[in-house]
């Protein structure tokens, strides 16, 4: 898990929640993405006034980090199936930025066609993005080329977005009303459920679950697709 204000990245064992290791990344570390069968962690991190937003990649040994500036402000960050590329969803200005693991070489910036790229998640068995803008939009984007191929409406400022590969649906958060938006992208259909103010951080457990952590009723709410 990140540590904000420690500028550092904590790696848990699952089953007893013991800290198996501490890393030292940049300032503020915000969206995190594990590659456990290439022994990974990549940190993407905000900076603060006296050091840039930055990229890192870390490797679970200890022995080799990586890093390069970011042109604005990091939010989520996803991996390919192969754990050979990151998508990271920049700010502002509103792009996916790619790069090879582990060294980030190969950099490319992928412009979206709304503001403010925030919650990203990735359909890996198709290669496709998908990416919550605070402008309103969900953009599905080919994660290969970088080529958008679908644009739906969202009902306010998203911030934690999961696609579901076991039932191919998009959920995201909403804070303000407070909601949660679901898009099936095979047909375009939307659902909406209420959950309450500022409830925007989620987790999803396949194959059908997903919880949401709400200010408002001190507590999680489970949902279950139906």
């Amino acid at each position: 898990m990140t540590n904000r204000g420690a500028a550092s990245l904590a790696w848990l064992d699952g089953d007893t929640l013991e800290t198996r290791a501490v890393f030292t990344t940049g300032p503020r570390p915000n969206g995190v993405a594990i590659v456990a069968h290439r022994g990974l962690a990549v940190v993407a991190c905000i900076g603060d006034e006296t050091h840039g937003a930055e990229l890192h990649v870390l490797s679970l040994d200890g022995k080799h980090h990586w890093s390069i500036d970011l042109p604005g402000r990091p939010r989520w960050c996803v991996t390919d199936t192969a754990g050979w590329r990151v998508f990271l969803a920049i700010r502002e200005p509103s792009i996916v930025l790619t790069a090879e693991l582990r060294k980030l070489d190969a950099v490319l910036h992928w412009k979206l066609p709304s503001t403010g790229a925030h919650g990203l998640d990735i359909n890996k068995q198709k290669n496709l993005l998908y990416v919550a803008c605070d402008g309103g939009s969900l953009i599905e984007m080919d994660a290969l080329t970088g080529r958008v191929v679908n644009q739906w409406p969202m009902s306010g400022v998203p911030d934690a977005t999961f696609f579901n590969p076991s039932s191919g649906l998009v959920h995201v958060a909403i804070g303000d009303p407070g909601l949660v938006q679901t898009i099936d992208p095979c047909t375009g259909a939307a659902a909406e459920i209420k959950t309450g103010p500022e409830a925007k951080t989620t987790a999803l457990v396949a194959p059908e679950h997903l919880y949401v952590f709400s200010p408002s009723h001190r507590g999680v709410l489970v949902l279950a697709e139906a």
